[in-house]
């Protein structure tokens, strides 16, 4: 699995902390920025990398800003693409079964590194059920 993930300003600690447990893990990321702490504007990284994903050069993406909010509306924003801003497990293990997310959002300063970490783990190794929620996902897409 390739996996793309960026951040802003308000999300790049958290962005380490989930790339390093990441190449811990073996998984295949790519960081696309930014590469310091200096203030960013947020759409500037969540659309190109939603774009990525939804081209299918990456198979999964992860946003990090100080709420997730900003990121997951800017890559919402482009064709094929399901972003779900998750802050606890649960909703992780759900929006892979149910709604098939391709990215997830996380805020840094909603969610500490531990709870980051477990979210991410839940999220991609959660398999997209389908069944009954198909015609919901395809609805989505039209």
């Amino acid at each position: 699995m390739k996996v793309i993930i960026a951040s802003d300003h308000g999300g790049f600690n958290l962005k380490g902390t989930v790339v390093a447990a990441l190449k811990d893990r073996g998984v295949e990321i790519t960081d696309f920025g930014p590469d310091s702490a200096d203030s960013v504007d947020y759409p500037d990284y969540a659309r190109p990398v939603a774009e990525k994903v939804a081209s299918g050069e990456f198979d999964r993406g992860i946003l990090v800003c100080g709420t997730g909010i900003g990121m997951s509306i800017s890559a919402n924003k482009v064709k094929g693409i399901r972003c779900a801003l998750v802050h606890d497990t649960f909703s992780a293990r759900a929006t892979r079964a149910h709604n098939n997310s391709n990215m997830l959002a996380m805020g840094e300063r909603v969610i500490g590194p531990g709870l980051a970490q477990d979210i991410v783990d839940i999220w991609l190794e959660t398999d997209y059920e389908g069944g009954r929620h198909e015609q919901r996902v395809c609805k989505i897409e039209e």
